[in-house]
């Protein structure tokens, strides 16, 4: 392993701890060179989820991509750093619970949207119009009106 600050490949391993649900070992390293102290995962590669893009390529999944992407729709809004993580956590959950390793950026942006569309319907209204790449404000309109609408329909009862 190379270290970050100095490029030095002599690097040893300081401590090393499995991660709480098991899928990754977290390594602390120390450059021998110039002392430089960093942190690496290691997760398997066979087990990871693949992300199959709209033009056909296929690409590791990456939480930190998913993240910054819903980081990006919260911005400004009143949702903490726990709950996008909570959301990340839950989207990256339910797409291993998927048979199959290759999931798409569909799936991937619908259950954004519906976790996005629970939490905060501003940011819910900010990822789908780029993730859904309105072509006119139309478009936007719709979906605005669908989530007014959403908000003023009395709860269903009937189960009481």
């Amino acid at each position: 392993m190379d270290c970050p600050d100095c490029g030095n490949d002599r690097t040893h391993v300081l401590d090393t701890e499995p991660s709480a649900d098991g899928t990754s070992i977290r390594r602390r390293r120390e450059c021998q060179d110039c002392g430089f102290r960093f942190t690496t995962y290691e997760r398997l590669e066979w087990e990871s989820l693949q992300v199959k893009k709209r033009d056909g390529a296929i690409e590791p999944f990456d939480r930190e991509k998913l993240r910054a992407g819903i980081e990006r729709a919260v911005e400004k809004r009143p949702v903490d750093e726990q709950a996008v993580t909570a959301i990340v956590d839950a989207i990256h959950d339910a797409l291993t619970e998927r048979e199959g390793r290759i999931v798409t950026t569909t799936q991937i942006g619908d259950l954004v949207s519906e976790h996005l569309r629970e939490r905060d319907q501003v940011a819910y209204l900010r990822f789908v119009s780029v993730y859904e790449a309105f072509a006119d404000p139309e478009e936007f309109r719709r979906e605005l009106d669908a989530v007014l609408d959403a908000e003023t329909d009395p709860p269903d009862d009937s189960d009481t």
